[in-house]
């Protein structure tokens, strides 16, 4: 099972789980958990090869899926009887969390989308290509690199690229090439998830500077009535690294909105 970590609230039955992108750990959330927990039950998940859940990396599965790993993030929520939670992502963190929306629907009473990815542009598709054939013959750490430095390439993102490139570099060269061939699966998941509301209230909260990935965020927004779209102004794609307190503000004040409207 994966590694996770809860938080009691004394007197909430409300639970927020955080689920982090391809590269990180449950560590990108030291600037959300202590807000949430004040309000919140809280719980914090290592995906499958990352931070405490490295050794689980290890395993017999040589190919990686989006189901594989959500259903990971499934088994937690199962073991610990855990009946409903909103759910937190960043990144790649995000289509788990979509994913989480199509196998266990009931158990989703809302998503909200930090940096979230809905499709490849031009440049990230040759981008992740070029990787994708070079992951066996260059360092992984160079390829996330400059991942990194093409998402998050001004100098106030430092923070944010910075620390998600400390994270990759606690994975194996092998795992990193799992992950990286869920890159190959992308675009009609992408494109399912663009097409078909879920109809599960969600916020998707996006960097004014994260050029890759907010025009197509807006795009859906538009098209999907379950859906709305914060803007966090002079910030890229690591929203909660980067905003940390307007995003937290922004996140919780939209919850107990919608937990008012249940």
């Amino acid at each position: 099972m994966l590694h996770y970590k809860t938080y009691q609230h004394d007197t909430s039955d409300e639970w927020v789980t955080f689920i982090h992108g391809a590269g990180g750990s449950s560590s990108i959330w030291y600037k959300q958990l202590k807000q949430f927990k004040k309000s919140f039950n809280v719980l914090l998940i290592d995906l499958r090869g990352h931070g405490n859940s490295k050794s689980l990396g290890l395993s017999t599965i040589s190919k990686y899926t989006f189901r594989t790993i959500t259903k990971d993030v499934v088994e937690v929520i199962d073991h610990l009887k855990i009946k409903s939670s909103h759910f937190v992502g960043i990144s790649l963190g995000t289509i788990i969390i979509r994913e989480l929306a199509e196998i266990i629907p009931d158990k989703v009473s809302s998503m909200i989308m930090g940096g979230a990815i809905l499709k490849m542009n031009f440049r990230s598709q040759i981008l992740m290509k070029a990787g994708f054939f070079l992951r066996s013959v260059v360092p992984y750490i160079l390829l996330y690199k400059l991942f990194a430095f093409i998402i998050m390439p001004r100098k106030k993102h430092r923070e944010s690229r910075n620390l998600f490139i400390r994270e990759a570099q606690k994975l194996y060269q092998k795992e990193f090439i799992r992950w990286f061939g869920l890159t190959t699966t992308l675009n009609p998941i992408l494109r399912l998830f663009r097409s078909k509301d879920p109809g599960i209230p969600t916020l998707y909260v996006m960097g004014d500077e994260d050029y890759m990935f907010l025009p197509p965020v807006k795009m859906t927004v538009s098209k999907h009535k379950s859906a709305e779209l914060a803007v966090i102004p002079a910030c890229g794609h690591v929203v909660n690294i980067e905003k940390p307190i307007l995003f937290n503000d922004v996140v919780i004040e939209w919850i107990n909105k919608n937990l008012h409207q249940r």
